[in-house]
C-alpha cells in the first residue's frame, strides 16, 4: 500500500507544478530535500522502543513527492531553456529542418511539426510548428485570389531548407478557455513559423528514428487509403479510426459527436486499442496451441497464454504507433503492459495495482500528460471498467455455454460496460467541457457495438488492403461497407442532437466543487460493501448545479474577451446578458463566435442572449454572429446594418445558400436615442445618429467604421462606453453632444492612430481603457502613441494581446479590474 500511496504522491507533486505561475528555485528544492533528509536521519537514529518522528509510511511518500516535484521542475527548466531568443522574435530565419509529424492537409495550407537541424541565425528551438500557406489570400470564406497552389508532397523524415518568420507560441487566453500556449508547450513545440519564399527539399530520411518511421507509416496509410474515401461524407472519420488523423473531420460533425457524447468513439481510444490487442492475442493463442516443432506442440515449450499476452502487447504497441502515440494510446499500452506482465508472472491484480504503475509510467515519459483531458478521461474510464465487473465482482463468461452464446453474451457485457463508462463519466465530462449530453446513453447504446465491432475493424482492413497490389476491389469494398455502417448510425444520431434537450450546459465550478465531484465519482464506483457508497453521487450535485455569482441590482460585470485582432464584449447584470460584437471569422469553418464567445457564455452558465449588438458589418466584429445565433437563442439584436441581409450574403459565400441560423426575436437598428433599462442598469445608444437603409441592406459600406454602434452602459456605481470602430471625428461629435466622464472605455478601432484623440481621452476621464488587439497584428494596433495618450491621462491601459481577456466588476464597494494572464499565470506563459 505504501508503494501505491508513494506513486500518488509523486503524481500529485508533478501535477501541482503545472499550475504554478513560476518554477521553484533550485535553492528551494535543496532546502526541502535537506529537511526531508534530516527527518529521515532523525527517524533512523531513534533508539529502539522510542517513537520515531515520522514512520516510513510517511517518509517514503514524502520523498516520492519531492522526487516528483524535482523531476518535473528539472524537465520544465530544460524545456524552457530550449526557446526562441528575443532577437529572433517575429524575425526571418533560414532553417534546415526535418518533418517530424503527420502533415495536416488543408485546402490552402500545410501544417506540421519539425525538428530543427540548423538555423541562421542561431537561437531557434529544437522543435517548431511550421505553417506553409498557398500564395494569395484565400479569405475567410475559402475563396482564392490566385489559382490553386500545388503543394509538393510533405512526408515525415524529409529534410527541407526553409525561410521562416518565427514567433514564440501565442494564443487567446480567456477564462475557462482553451490554453493554446500550454498545449504547444506540452507538445514540446517552442516556436511557430510561417514559410516565406520557396522551400527546398534536401534529402529524405524515412528511417531516421522510430518516431519518424511510425509517422512515415501513418503518412503512407493515409496516402494509400485516401483515394478509396474520396466523395464519402464520413470518409475522414474512417481515416481517424485507422491512423488517428482527425484534422479533416468537418466542424459540424464534431459538433454532432460532442452533443451526442460520441467523441470517445471517433478518436482512437483505449477501447479500440484493447479490442485490436485482444484479436491479436486470441489469434496467437489459437495458432500456438495448434503449431508443432519437432513433433512436439509449441505450447509444451512456452505456454500459449504467455505467447498470447506478448502477442497482444505487440499488436497494441504497433497500433499505438500507427495512432500517433497520444496520451490515451500511451496509457492503454502501458496498462496492457502491466496486465501482461502480471499474467506472465502470476501476480495478483487489483485496480490500483494496474492504474498506479501505468499513470507513473505515463507521467515519467511525459510530465505534461496531466494537462490533457484525455489523461483523466482515460484513467477514469478504466477505473469505471474495473469497478463495473471485469475485475471487481462479476463473471463475464460462464462454462457450459455454446461458443455462439458465449460470444453474444460477451458482446452484450462489453457494450454494457462501455455504457457504464459513458454514464459514470458524464459528471467529469461536464466539469471539463461545461456540457452534459442527455442523449449520450441512448446514442452510445447503438454506436458502441457498431463502431467497435464493425466500423473500426473495417477502417483498419481498408488501411491494410490499400497497401496490397491487386486488392483494390477489396479495399474499396471495405471502405464502402465501413462508410455505409457509419452513415446509417449517423442518421438517428443527427436527429437526436437536434432535439431541444439533447444536452444541457454546466457552468464552470470552483476548484473545491470540482474536487468534491471527482471524489464523489470515485467513491460511488468503489467495490460493493462500502457504507453509503451510492450517496457519494450527491457530492457531484453542487458542481453540476452551481451558477457563478451575478452582480446585484445596479451592478455589472464586463468581460473583454481575447479574440485576437477583433472585438467582443460580454456584459452581465443581475439577470440579463448582453454581447457586443462577435469576433472574427477566420475561415469557412472557424470563427470566434463558436470557438471563444459561446464556450465562454456556456462556462458562465448562460443559456441564451438577451441582447446582441453587432456594431458594424466588418468581419472582425460580425464574423462570429452566425455561429452565435446557431448556438444560443437571442431575444433582441441591434446593428448598424441589415443583419438578415448580411447573414443571407454570408450563407452564399459559405456555399450554404438560403441556410440561415435562428434569427433574433426582434431586430432593431442601433440609432441615437434607443435605450432600455434592466436590473438597475441603463443602456443607451449614442451613435450613429440615423441608419442609412441602402448601405445597411448591403451589410457594409466604405464608412461602416464611422457608423459603428456606440453603447453607453450606466449602473448605479460605474459606467461603460463601447465604441466599435469609430474615428476621431465621431469621438468629437460625441463630446459635442454632451458625452462626459466614463469609468471604463473600449478603445476605439483596436487602438488605431486615427482614434482616441487627445480631446476624447481627456474628455471621458476614464479609469480603465481596454484595447482588443491581436499579437503582432499587421496594423500595429494599439499604436504606441495611442497607448501613451491614455496612460499620460492617468488611465489604466489594458490590451488583450498582452493581458488576455480583461474582467471588470462594478460593485458598491468599488471597481475591480483584472486580466486572465495575471489571474491564471503559468510558468510557460510568454516563453
Amino acid at each position: 500500500m505504501t508503494g501505491r500511496v508513494s506513486i500518488l504522491a509523486f503524481l500529485l507533486a508533478s501535477g501541482a507544478v503545472q499550475g504554478l505561475p513560476c518554477l521553484p528555485r533550485t535553492q528551494t528544492l535543496g532546502f526541502a530535500m535537506a529537511v526531508l533528509a534530516a527527518l529521515s536521519l532523525a527517524s533512523l537514529a531513534a533508539p529502539p522502543g522510542r517513537r520515531r518522528i515520522l514512520s516510513w509510511r510517511w517518509l517514503v511518500p514524502l520523498w516520492a513527492a519531492w522526487f516528483g516535484l524535482a523531476y518535473t521542475v528539472a524537465m520544465a527548466q530544460q524545456r524552457l531553456a530550449d526557446e526562441l531568443t528575443e532577437d529572433n522574435q517575429n524575425k526571418v530565419a533560414r532553417v534546415v529542418l526535418q518533418v517530424a509529424g503527420l502533415v495536416r492537409l488543408d485546402a490552402d495550407s500545410r501544417m506540421f511539426e519539425a525538428d530543427v537541424i540548423s538555423s541562421r541565425p542561431t537561437g531557434v528551438p529544437s522543435r517548431i510548428q511550421v505553417s506553409w500557406g498557398a500564395p494569395g489570400h484565400s479569405g475567410p470564406y475559402g475563396r482564392f485570389n490566385a489559382p490553386a497552389f500545388d503543394f509538393p508532397e510533405l512526408a515525415p523524415g524529409q529534410v527541407w531548407r526553409m525561410t521562416l518568420t518565427l514567433k514564440r507560441p501565442h494564443g487567446a487566453r480567456n477564462l475557462h478557455g482553451f490554453d493554446y500556449e500550454g498545449y504547444l508547450f506540452a507538445q514540446g513545440i517552442r516556436a511557430t513559423g510561417s514559410v516565406r519564399g520557396t522551400p527546398v527539399l534536401l534529402e529524405d530520411r524515412p528511417w531516421a528514428s522510430l518516431p519518424i518511421a511510425a509517422q512515415r507509416m501513418r503518412h503512407r496509410v493515409r496516402t494509400a487509403a485516401s483515394p478509396f474515401l474520396e466523395g464519402m461524407r464520413y470518409g475522414p472519420v474512417l481515416l481517424a479510426l485507422s491512423i488517428g488523423d482527425q484534422a479533416a473531420i468537418d466542424a459540424a460533425d464534431w459538433q454532432v459527436f460532442n452533443r451526442a457524447g460520441l467523441s470517445h468513439l471517433i478518436a482512437i481510444s483505449g477501447g479500440h486499442i484493447t479490442m485490436i490487442a485482444a484479436v491479436g492475442g486470441l489469434t496467437a493463442f489459437w495458432l500456438w496451441r495448434r503449431a508443432r516443432w519437432n513433433r512436439r506442440m509449441l505450447a509444451e515449450y512456452i505456454p500459449a497464454q504467455i505467447v498470447a499476452a506478448l502477442a497482444a502487447l505487440g499488436v497494441a504497441w504497433l497500433y499505438c504507433l500507427l495512432a500517433g502515440w497520444g496520451v490515451p494510446a500511451r496509457r492503454t499500452f502501458l496498462m496492457l503492459a502491466v496486465l501482461a506482465l502480471a499474467h506472465i508472472f502470476r501476480m495478483r491484480l487489483a485496480a490500483s495495482r494496474v492504474l498506479c504503475p501505468a499513470a507513473l509510467a505515463v507521467v515519467l515519459l511525459d510530465p505534461w500528460a496531466m494537462l490533457a483531458s484525455g489523461f483523466w478521461l482515460s484513467f477514469g474510464a478504466v477505473w469505471v471498467l474495473m469497478a463495473s465487473g471485469a475485475w471487481w465482482g462479476r463473471q463475464m463468461r460462464k462454462a457450459g455455454r455454446s461458443r455462439l452464446r458465449a460470444a453474444w453474451l460477451f458482446i452484450v457485457s462489453a457494450t454494457a460496460l462501455q455504457l457504464a463508462i459513458t454514464v459514470a463519466l458524464l459528471p467529469l465530462l461536464a466539469l471539463l467541457f461545461n456540457e452534459v449530453s442527455l442523449v449520450s446513453p441512448l446514442a452510445n447504446a447503438y454506436a458502441i457495438p457498431l463502431v467497435t465491432l464493425l466500423v473500426t475493424p473495417l477502417s483498419l482492413l481498408l488501411a491494410l488492403l490499400a497497401f496490397i497490389p491487386g486488392l483494390e476491389f477489396a479495399a474499396a469494398w471495405a471502405a464502402w461497407l465501413g462508410h455505409a455502417v457509419l452513415e446509417a448510425l449517423m442518421h438517428p444520431t443527427v436527429w437526436l442532437t437536434r432535439l431541444e434537450l439533447a444536452s444541457v450546459n454546466v457552468a464552470a465550478a470552483p476548484a473545491w466543487m470540482s474536487l468534491a465531484a471527482v471524489l464523489g465519482l470515485l467513491a460511488a464506483i468503489l467495490p460493493y460493501g462500502l457504507p453509503m457508497r451510492h450517496a457519494a453521487w450527491l457530492l457531484m450535485l453542487p458542481a453540476l448545479f452551481w451558477r457563478p455569482e451575478r452582480p446585484s441590482a445596479g451592478g455589472w460585470n464586463l468581460h473583454a474577451l481575447d479574440v485576437g485582432q477583433a472585438a467582443s464584449f460580454v456584459v452581465q447584470t443581475a439577470n440579463h446578458v448582453l454581447v457586443f460584437d462577435t469576433g472574427l471569422r477566420s475561415g469557412p469553418q472557424s470563427d470566434a463566435g463558436a470557438r471563444i464567445v459561446w464556450p465562454f457564455l456556456r462556462a458562465q452558465g448562460e443559456n441564451n442572449i438577451d441582447v446582441l449588438v453587432v456594431s458594424h458589418a466588418d468581419i472582425d466584429h460580425a464574423g462570429g454572429v452566425r455561429s452565435l445565433l446557431a448556438a444560443a437563442p437571442v431575444k433582441q439584436s441591434y446593428s448598424s446594418f441589415d443583419l438578415q441581409a448580411y447573414l443571407k450574403r454570408e450563407a452564399g459565400l459559405l456555399g450554404l445558400p438560403g441556410q440561415l441560423p435562428s434569427l433574433p426575436l426582434a431586430m432593431t437598428a442601433c440609432e441615437y436615442g434607443a435605450a432600455w433599462q434592466v436590473d438597475g442598469v441603463a443602456f443607451e445608444f449614442l451613435w450613429p445618429l440615423r441608419t442609412e437603409p441602402n448601405k445597411a441592406r448591403k451589410g457594409k459600406s466604405r464608412k461602416s467604421n464611422d457608423r459603428s454602434c456606440v453603447l453607453r452602459i450606466r449602473g448605479r456605481h460605474h459606467s461603460i462606453l463601447l465604441t466599435g470602430d469609430i474615428a476621431a471625428a465621431q469621438e468629437r461629435a460625441l463630446l459635442d453632444r454632451g458625452l462626459a466622464g466614463v469609468d471604463v472605455v473600449a478603445v476605439a478601432h483596436h487602438g488605431s492612430l486615427g482614434s482616441s484623440a487627445v480631446q476624447f481621452v481627456n474628455g471621458v476621464q476614464a479609469g480603465h481603457a481596454i484595447a482588443q488587439a491581436g499579437a503582432w497584428n499587421r496594423y500595429g494596433h494599439p499604436h504606441p502613441k495611442v497607448q501613451r495618450r491614455w496612460e499620460d491621462a492617468g488611465v489604466q491601459f489594458w490590451r488583450t494581446d498582452r493581458d488576455g481577456a480583461v474582467q471588470v466588476q462594478s460593485r458598491s464597494q468599488g471597481l475591480v479590474a483584472q486580466s486572465v494572464r495575471h489571474m491564471r499565470k503559468r510558468y510557460w506563459q510568454g516563453r
